[in-house]
């Protein structure tokens, strides 16, 4: 029973320590489909270049929610985004058995796979065609600006 909790414990040190080191100077992928990264940590920092799903970058800070990093391809590429746009574990993006295709990629960022999606449009309720366009909807970083300050709207930390 001893060796059972032991080993458990250790388990469970290592799941704990080994992302806080990936964290910390270590190497981390790109879990979104693209990110923008900022010259700060605030959302409407001037970007300093845009990485792509997958690719490697290393951790050099942690700040809050935000993460400095230099991708591993080009050491020149380097800016603020936020944790959550990173994973600890390599991401791959292609086809067969080497990763997931650009589609399924796509699904797993709304929370689906092709038979969930499959059974929602036959079932009729949800228009499909409708989230794919509000998806491709773009809105310059200047115009939410603008409207949030007209609006009077909290920045919260995205100054």
């Amino acid at each position: 029973m001893k060796k059972v909790f032991v080993v458990f414990c250790l388990c469970v040190c290592g799941a704990v320590v080994l992302p806080a080191q990936a964290a910390k100077g270590g190497t981390m992928y790109v879990s979104a489909k693209t990110i923008e990264l900022k010259s700060s940590t605030g959302f409407f920092a001037s970007s300093r270049g845009k990485l792509d799903y997958g690719a490697a970058v290393t951790v050099l800070q942690i700040k809050g929610k935000w993460a400095e990093v230099r991708s591993a391809a080009g050491s020149s590429v380097s800016g603020w985004t936020a944790v959550a746009n990173l994973s600890a574990k390599r991401v791959v993006a292609g086809s067969g058995s080497a990763g997931a295709t650009k589609n399924e990629v796509a699904l797993a960022g709304k929370g689906f796979n092709q038979e969930i999606e499959n059974a929602y449009k036959s079932d009729g309720r949800l228009n499909y065609a409708d989230v794919d366009r509000t998806e491709t909807q773009k809105v310059p970083q200047k115009e939410l600006y603008d409207f949030i300050v007209e609006g009077r709207l909290s920045l919260g930390d995205a100054e």
